[in-house]
């Protein structure tokens, strides 16, 4: 066990089990105290590697993570306190490999609960190599002015109300963490302060004791007095009588065993902490405050009287000069949390992208403003879903099953048109299924599935403006464009596209209104007699439906109906529709295990 200081305003430590609160209250403490470096060197997060983002005061830093304790050590050789946020499962453990490495002095460990035989291990491998452990069940202590570990203290307006920020002259160790907040507070109040606190923690077997940092304190030149909170079961405060008796201890130490209540049961009575639990009159708070007086401590007749004996123990030391005046200083503002900030109404921060059509926020996310549990409920389909996300309202039923029906018929045609092939390719070439699918995706444009935006545009701008199929088709052609959805490479007039025929019976069948479609269908009629392959095709029947569907729905305005065509939700849909074969033929081909694709020599023309 250490016979002196263990922290300093240069202290480093590793920080194992990433949490992000309490390192971040570390090295807020830190700029509080106005360290030249932060006190967290390295986190170690068990297979993971890489960085942490977190703030030094107003700085953004990035400190290490690494994947194992040898190599945070290796990396951080100054770093020689290990503060362990592991669970109680696996603490043992990782404070064992801790203490094995000659750089690491002082483990401090968190959880509680950690079986009493793996503490009884740690406790005689930390004093057989002359080590620190603070724990297990600890919060862990604090060095005013220099160091803290964890969420020792706690918040940052309790700190500066403790003036932590600041080293004074009192010495403190108790076993609770809670209580040693609040007397941080009371000492504040009646003393200059805090110089160094600890919580050994409230297991049975701790891993250093209350007397430990006695003796300590007592070998700190800063440290002018000594407090310290016991509480009942076990016989830790009688090392302490001893070290009394035996003339040890040459500060005065002001000192309260909690838990004589417990003579008001009648039964034995567990208190919070494991080994907060008498067993027999010796370990009863009464006998152990007895002891300490008669061994010399200043011990108040109750808890409520502990503050003013610790005031008028200060007082004395103040007056006889052994305690000189310490000049207050004015802390550094810690710069507040932006979300903590907005949620406080401090500050109004501007926000970088807009949402409207979902929310997750809430306890389930909201389509437009449509719970999850009802879109489920309520059974709704995936053309209801697209309606939510792509048009922010429910369509009527007829609306959403157009959607569904255009997906089905669009989701593929077969594995020779561009789209297909290129992914084909892509899968055969041993890439990945997002990759396969993207090669698919970008052929995507005006000669693959953009027609059906195209067939929207120049068939509504046609018929909204009243142009006869033959005005129509020769102004197209006098400006040397094709009419987007007629034409087709198979297709005939004498042997229509099924998928087509399937749309059209769908949309006379349920559709209030085709007027755009027909004026296709005339269109279509006109060019069939230049040429008997120029038919309505899936693109143009879309396209003109489409236009039906948000102009007969009753739901749409005239601007929202142009906004949603000149936007290029058509093409979105065959994008959404083709991506389920795309997908199709990558998983098709890796099932087929296919060997990488070279396109045949004889189906190449070379020429000069």
């Amino acid at each position: 066990m250490a016979t002196g200081q263990i922290f300093s305003r240069t202290t480093q430590a590793l920080f194992y089990n990433y949490k992000q609160l309490p390192i971040q209250r570390m090295l807020d403490f830190d700029f509080l105290c106005g360290r030249d470096t932060p006190s967290v060197a390295g986190i170690i997060n068990p297979g993971s590697e890489g960085f942490q983002k977190l703030f030094f005061g107003q700085e953004e830093i990035a400190i290490p993570v690494h994947s194992t304790i040898e190599a945070a050590c290796a990396a951080h050789p100054t770093a020689d306190v290990f503060i362990n946020f592991a669970s109680f499962r696996s603490a043992a453990d990782s404070s064992k490999s801790a203490l094995k490495q000659p750089t690491i002095r002082v483990v401090a460990i968190i959880a509680e609960g950690v079986p009493e035989s793996d503490t009884k291990e740690l406790i005689a491998f930390a004093r057989a190599n002359n080590k620190v452990v603070i724990g297990p069940a600890t919060v862990g202590g604090i060095q005013a002015g220099a160091f803290k570990i964890g969420d020792t203290a706690g918040t940052i307006d309790n700190i500066i109300q403790c003036k932590l920020y600041r080293p004074g002259s009192v010495g403190f160790v108790s076993k609770s963490g809670g209580m040693s907040n609040e007397m941080y507070n009371t000492i504040a109040r009646v003393t200059d302060g805090i110089y160094e606190g600890i919580a050994i923690g409230g297991d049975v077997f701790p891993g250093s004791t209350l007397s430990d940092h006695v003796l300590r304190f007592n070998n700190i030149p800063q440290v002018k007095m000594i407090v310290v909170l016991g509480e009942l079961g076990g016989r830790d405060e009688y090392s302490l009588v001893e070290a009394l008796k035996e003339g040890k201890i040459n500060k005065p130490v002001v000192a309260w065993v909690s838990g004589t209540c417990a003579r008001l049961f009648k039964s034995e009575v567990q208190f919070g902490h494991a080994g907060a639990k008498s067993g027999g009159e010796m370990e009863s708070a009464q006998a152990k405050n007895q002891a300490l007086k008669d061994a010399g401590a200043v011990v108040p007749t109750s808890y409520e009287a502990f503050e003013t004996s610790i005031k008028e123990t200060f007082e004395k030391l103040a007056e006889g000069g052994e305690i000189s005046p310490i000049k207050e200083v004015q802390p550094p503002q810690i710069p507040e949390d932006l979300s903590s900030a907005i949620k406080s109404g401090k500050v109004r921060a501007p926000t970088h992208i807009i949402s409207t059509i979902s929310d997750d926020r809430g306890e389930e996310p909201c389509y437009a403003g449509v719970p999850m549990s009802s879109i489920v409920e309520q059974g709704y389909g995936v053309g209801d879903v697209i309606s939510l996300l792509w048009f922010k309202r429910s369509l009527p039923r007829y609306c959403t099953q157009f959607i569904e029906i255009c997906i089905m018929l669009c989701a593929d045609h077969g594995p020779c048109v561009s789209g297909a092939h290129n992914t084909i390719v892509t899968a055969r070439a041993g890439k990945d299924l997002v990759s396969s699918l993207v090669s698919g995706l970008l052929t995507i444009g005006p000669r693959f599935g953009g027609a059906i935006d195209d067939a929207a545009r120049y068939f509504k701008d046609a018929y909204d403006r009243n142009l006869t199929p033959y005005e129509f088709v020769e102004s197209m052609k006098k400006k040397g464009i094709r009419v987007p959805g007629i034409g087709h490479r198979i297709k005939r007039g004498d042997n229509r596209d099924k998928r087509v025929e399937l749309l059209q019976l769908f949309a006379r069948t349920h559709f209030p209104s085709v007027k755009y479609m027909e004026y296709a269908v005339q269109v279509e009629n006109y060019t069939l007699s230049k040429a008997n392959n120029l038919v309505l095709n899936v693109d143009g029947a879309i396209g003109s439906l489409f236009l039906d569907l948000l102009a007969g729905s009753g739901m749409f305005t005239k601007p929202e109906i142009d906004e949603i065509v000149g936007i290029g939700y058509l093409n979105g849909l065959f994008v959404l529709a083709r991506s389920i074969g795309l997908i199709g033929h990558t998983f098709d081909q890796k099932r087929l295990k296919q060997p990488l694709y070279r396109h045949p020599w004889e189906d190449v023309l070379y020429t000069k």
